[in-house]
């Protein structure tokens, strides 16, 4: 008579599937009905041969490189549409967002981690803030010149005690300038009290999709120093 022997293969494999639930033990992944109803209102769905169905079943099987390897969670856009169609409300997202912070920084899209480390210092773009306040300033002046009807149109920087904070997205200051102007004119119209500030201006936290919680608290924490230092009441993320 042949002797069988059973191999428990659990712990040879699914070990990013442990790392996980270790961080967040709410994460029902082992209750995937395999039903695929998260991938039917993904937008992500088919990028890079990959679906969140696929995905998670991927994960569950202990596909680990497979997974880790695939650019599909740079794709996915953390909309957690995937959760609310799910019927067991496994939430994609976080794993997703997980798996992220897992790929060594020089694995990860170069573009998204260089505008994070930029931002860490300063903006995402590494435009220098007083080109920024030059930029402000050369806008304003020019509507003033050519458009006679906002001459007394204001763009404040480090205005103390301003009621709003507002942050700019970093691409608009840096290539499209002009984009600007109409939100200033709506806050003007409505009498809203706002100003910039000169440091830590950026509205936009690549930071957040890098997967990294130390560098998005970071740049979240920068700001919200920056608004307290102000003195201003209310925050407005253009973001």
């Amino acid at each position: 008579m042949t002797r069988q022997t059973v191999t428990d293969i659990t712990r040879l494999r699914a070990g990013i599937k442990r790392q996980i639930k270790a961080v967040d033990p709410d994460i029902r992944m082992d209750y995937c009905l395999t039903c695929g109803l998260c991938s039917s209102g993904c937008p992500a769905s088919g990028l890079d041969s990959m679906d969140p169905r696929r995905f998670l079943r991927l994960l569950v099987l202990g596909q680990d490189e497979e997974v880790l390897n695939s650019d599909w969670i740079y794709a996915c856009t953390n909309c957690i549409r995937c959760k609310y169609a799910c019927p067991m409300g496994i939430d994609i997202g976080k794993i997703v967002y997980q798996l992220r912070g897992m790929r060594p920084r020089d694995r990860r899209p170069k573009n998204l981690q260089r505008s994070c480390d930029l931002q860490k210092q300063s903006n995402s773009t590494g435009v220098p803030n007083e080109d920024f306040v030059w930029v402000v300033n050369d806008v304003l002046e020019e509507v003033h010149m050519t458009e006679p009807d906002w001459a007394d149109l204001k763009a404040p920087i480090d205005k103390q005690g301003a009621e709003f904070y507002l942050n700019q997205n970093a691409k608009e200051p840096t290539v499209e300038p002009e984009e600007m102007v109409p939100l200033w004119k709506i806050l003007h119209s409505v009498g809203i009290d706002w100003t910039y500030s000169s440091e830590w201006w950026d509205g936009a936290n690549y930071c957040l999709f890098t997967g990294d919680p130390e560098d998005w608290e970071y740049t979240v924490r920068k700001q919200a120093e920056t608004v307290d230092a102000l003195g201003c009441r209310t925050y407005i993320n253009t973001e």
